[in-house]
């Protein structure tokens, strides 16, 4: 009797499981339904009191032909594709070599420089837009793929997560390579690098998404809509009175789908990076 109660009582757990999982997973898909569904709408129809779910009158697919007119998605998505490649290597290269020194090294400052980098990380990225906004444009850069890739040179984050991988490396590593005639720079690309495959595919797919969804500095910094990237060109299909909300969700549905094709893609490697960074 016992164990048929234990049995029924599993069992209703199980369901509530699936439910309470079921329904987070409707509110997850949900709004990018409705992108789809309002992608097809009429402008009446995306604005209606009470919502409505599905067109009524016909697939809209004019509203796709529009987004492309309104916006010059070649350049788009050419600026976004090189703004996310240089931030993702200026962020490999400068956090795995700074993230090496402040685990393998020992110099004057180093407590202090990397308090430096957790202060960093801690304050909001909006505080420093304005004077990474005058240094840029005191370079006369602005209006580039410079400019775009600014604020991205260096990653806090990547420096702290690289130091953290780097400090579960035994050091008897690096100590045998320097007694097989290594020198630190050698002991460093040859030796401990190779050893965080990983960790650096983990921190360029969060390079990669990070400067994908970056809204605000692409508008503050480029003023040219041939300079802007997808999320920036997007926000000027917004009115100051009125909104297009088919043609801005048929050209929101345009800009994701490169991630969406790369994601299908690296698919694997995207959840081994992101399960590797739960097991530091």
């Amino acid at each position: 009797m016992k164990h048929t109660s234990l049995e029924a009582s599993q069992k209703r757990m199980t369901i509530l499981t699936y439910a309470v999982l079921i329904a987070a997973a409707v509110i997850m898909v949900f709004p990018f339904l409705w992108m789809i569904l309002t992608s097809v709408k009429t402008v009446g129809e995306s604005n209606a009191v009470p919502p409505i779910i599905f067109p009524r009158e016909g697939l809209q697919w004019k509203n796709f032909v529009e987004a492309t007119a309104s916006l010059p998605f070649l350049k788009l998505y050419l600026n976004t594709a090189l703004m996310i490649l240089f931030r993702v290597i200026c962020a490999v290269a400068f956090s795995s070599m700074a993230g090496y020194a402040f685990a393998m090294l020992n110099f004057r400052g180093k407590k202090l420089l990397f308090g430096i980098v957790l202060v960093q990380m801690s304050l909001p990225s909006q505080i420093f837009i304005i004077p990474q906004y005058q240094m840029v444009a005191k370079m006369g850069t602005s209006n580039t793929i410079f400019a775009l890739v600014f604020p991205g040179i260096v990653s806090a984050f990547g420096v702290f997560f690289l130091r953290q991988t780097y400090m579960g490396i035994p050091k008897e590593i690096g100590e045998a390579a320097y007694l097989d005639g290594c020198n630190q720079w050698q002991t460093f690309y040859k030796v401990m690098f190779p050893l965080t495959g990983t960790s650096v595919a983990a921190l360029t797919i969060f390079t990669a998404v990070f400067a994908y969804s970056d809204l605000m500095w692409p508008l503050v910094v480029n003023s040219d809509l041939n300079m802007m990237t997808l999320s920036s060109g997007l926000a000027t299909l917004r009115g100051q009175f009125s909104t297009n909300f088919p043609v801005l969700m048929a050209g929101s549905l345009l800009a994701m789908l490169p991630m969406v094709i790369l994601y299908l893609i690296f698919q694997r490697q995207f959840i081994e990076g992101i399960a590797s960074t739960g097991g530091k």
